[in-house]
C-alpha cells in the first residue's frame, strides 16, 4: 500500500485516539487512565510475543511476528517507550485542562520539529512543491493557536500550554527516533510496537504508585469504557504509521505532517460533543489545513 494513503489511514485512527483520550481524561485522574492505557496495549501484545517465541519457525517473516532481540535491542526499545512515554504524560494532562480543538492543533504543530531536524540531520529532501504544502499545513496549525487567545487562553502564562509544548517537543523527538529505529537499525513494525507497548509499562508505574500513595481522593478515578479504547485505537494508528515508514521513499518529513490531520476529527468532536467556541474560526483553519494537505498529496503521486 503507497505510503501516502498508510499516512492517512494513520490519521483518522490518530483522530479516534484523541477522542477517546478525551473522553477518558475528562473531570478523571490522569495517571490509572494512562496506566490502564498501555497495560491494554501489553495485553495484545504478550500473546504475540509469546507466539513469536515458540513458533519462531512458523511464524518468521510474517508481517505481525515479533523478531528475537538482544539485550542491546531491548535497551534500544525501552529507550523509545520512555521518550514517547514522557510525551504522553505531558500531553495527558494538557488534554485534560484545554478544549480539545486546542490542544489537539498544538500537539500537531510536533511536524514542525520534526522536518527541521529531519532536513537537518537525515539528509531527507521535499520537493518545492511539497515544501510549499508543508508551509501551508503549519501555517494552519499556527493559526489555531490565535484562535486560542479568544478563549482566554494566554498561551506563555497558561501551564497546560506549556504542557503541551513539551510534549509536542518530545513527541517529534519520538519520530525522529522512530525512523532511526525502522530504517537505520532494521527492526520490524511489530517488534516495535509490541516491546514498545510492554516497555510503557514500568515507565507509567511510578506516575500511578505517586497517585496512589498521595493524591487518589483528591483526584478519584472513574472507569470509563473509552480507556481500552485508547490503546486498542493507538494500535491501530501505530502500525500504519510505522508501515508508511518502511515503504520505499516514504519520508518522515511528509508522513509526519500528513498524520497529524488527526486534528480535524479532533475539531468535528470538539464541537459536536463538547460544545467547544469559536467554531467558525477553527473551520477557517481547518480549510487551510486541507489545501496543504491537497498540494502535497498533488505533489507526491
Amino acid at each position: 500500500m503507497n505510503w501516502l494513503l498508510l499516512s492517512l489511514l494513520s490519521s483518522f485512527f490518530l483522530g479516534l485516539y484523541e477522542i477517546a483520550k478525551k473522553e477518558s481524561l475528562r473531570g478523571n485522574a490522569v495517571p490509572p487512565v494512562l496506566f490502564l492505557n498501555v497495560l491494554t496495549s501489553t495485553l495484545v501484545y504478550t500473546p504475540i510475543i509469546l507466539f513469536s517465541h515458540v513458533f519462531r519457525d512458523e511464524v518468521d517473516g510474517n508481517w505481525i511476528a515479533v523478531d528475537a532481540l538482544s539485550w542491546n535491542d531491548h535497551l534500544l526499545l525501552a529507550a523509545k517507550s520512555l521518550l514517547a512515554g514522557s510525551s504522553w504524560i505531558f500531553a495527558s494532562f494538557a488534554l485534560k485542562h484545554l478544549p480539545v480543538s486546542i490542544a489537539a492543533p498544538i500537539r500537531a504543530s510536533s511536524p514542525f520539529v520534526t522536518i527541521m531536524v529531519a532536513v537537518a540531520f537525515m539528509h531527507e529532501r521535499p520537493t518545492a512543491g511539497q515544501w510549499a504544502g508543508i508551509g501551508v499545513v503549519l501555517a494552519a496549525f499556527y493559526s489555531f493557536s490565535l484562535v486560542g487567545k479568544k478563549e482566554g487562553i494566554v498561551f506563555h502564562k497558561n501551564r497546560w500550554i506549556a504542557f503541551m509544548a513539551v510534549a509536542t517537543l518530545l513527541g517529534a523527538c519520538s519520530s525522529l527516533y522512530d525512523k532511526y529505529l525502522l530504517s537505520t537499525c532494521g527492526y520490524r513494525t511489530a517488534t516495535v510496537q509490541a516491546w514498545f507497548s510492554i516497555y510503557l509499562v514500568p515507565v507509567m508505574l511510578p506516575l500511578l504508585l505517586r497517585w496512589y500513595l498521595q493524591q487518589r481522593k483528591d483526584t478519584p478515578f472513574q472507569w470509563r469504557w473509552s480507556i481500552p479504547m485508547i490503546a486498542l485505537l493507538l494500535l491501530v494508528s501505530d502500525f500504519l504509521y510505522f508501515y508508511a515508514i518502511e515503504q520505499p521513499g516514504g519520508l518522515i518529513s511528509l508522513i509526519s505532517p500528513l498524520r497529524r490531520t488527526s486534528v480535524i476529527i479532533a475539531f468535528i468532536a470538539g464541537i459536536r460533543m463538547y460544545g467547544e467556541q469559536n467554531w467558525r474560526s477553527k473551520a477557517l483553519c481547518i480549510t487551510a489545513l486541507m489545501v496543504g494537505i491537497g498540494i502535497i498529496t498533488l505533489f507526491s503521486a
